[in-house]
């Protein structure tokens, strides 16, 4: 017995056979289909803004390994055997100040003192470096912005000419304070501030310490500095014990700084990051 739709008509008298009911279906059908067409079209969209997502987060995830894995190698850019014993003694950075001029908290960086001269132990001055030079290089392969700083007006422009060759950033001017702690104020705008300091003299004179080292402190930018026997280095986050007056020694320092720089944005570009 073939199947029966009673309607408000039907009560009337009047009933819907099997082709009536057919053409109440594909009505139906043609309604929902152009219904699903107009969900359909946001809802793939949603889909595919979805799968651009997870796609960003499965990148996001491969640049944290390839930056994780750089820290479990002590020495991932191979920093550590660009200098040597040999190379630090050459260059003279066993020389310190008078000892008259001796700050209290670098006597644990130092040999001894001969006629009236202090001098460095250089034993302790290599890891030193070889840990500067490898933050360094790590700061740079994440993407960090360094700063040069000196105020030694004989090797300025060797400094600003090294931060430039290496792609990088140099102040060795008069440092007016606050210029990072009050720079919204000062700019008139939002400035990313550098990632990385780099002091090649932490003092302004034989007495004066320069006014960015406390700025830096005061921020947390993380701070690589030659500390001199007349220094203070409880305010650089890396020390480096040594002479900063020679230019012999100064010359060695920039070389390797920049050489770190390089090295740490070449695998960056490698990595693809």
């Amino acid at each position: 017995m073939a199947s029966r739709l009673v309607t408000s008509s039907s009560r009337r008298g009047k009933k819907l056979n099997i082709k009536d009911f057919s053409k109440i279906q594909r009505c139906i059908t043609g309604d929902v289909k152009q219904l699903s067409a107009k969900v359909s079209a946001p809802t793939q969209a949603m889909i595919k803004g979805d799968h651009a997502f997870q796609a960003m987060i499965k990148d996001d995830e491969k640049v944290d390994d390839k930056l994780n894995n750089s820290l479990k190698d002590q020495d991932f850019f191979k920093v550590r055997n660009m200098v040597t014993l040999r190379d630090l003694f050459n260059a003279r950075v066993h020389f310190g100040h008078d000892a008259g001029c001796r700050n209290p908290y670098i006597t644990p960086y130092l040999f001894g003192s001969r006629l009236g001269m202090d001098i460095f132990d250089l034993e302790k001055t290599l890891p030193h470096l070889g840990d500067a030079l490898n933050f360094t290089a790590h700061v740079v392969y994440r993407g960090g912005i360094v700063l040069f700083v000196s105020r030694n007006r004989q090797m300025m422009p060797h400094v600003e000419k090294t931060a430039y060759e290496c792609g990088e950033y140099a102040h060795c001017r008069y440092w007016y304070g606050g210029s990072f702690t009050n720079a919204e104020q000062q700019y008139g705008m939002m400035t990313r501030l550098p990632d990385l300091g780099i002091f090649i003299n932490t003092l302004n004179n034989v007495f004066e310490e320069h006014r960015a080292v406390t700025d830096f402190a005061k921020m947390l930018i993380p701070t690589v500095g030659v500390v001199d026997s007349n220094c203070d280095p409880r305010l650089i986050t890396y020390p480096v014990p040594g002479n900063d007056d020679t230019p012999v020694a100064v010359h060695l320092y920039l070389r390797l700084f920049k050489e770190a720089i390089l090295r740490g944005k070449q695998k960056r570009k490698e990595d693809g990051l």
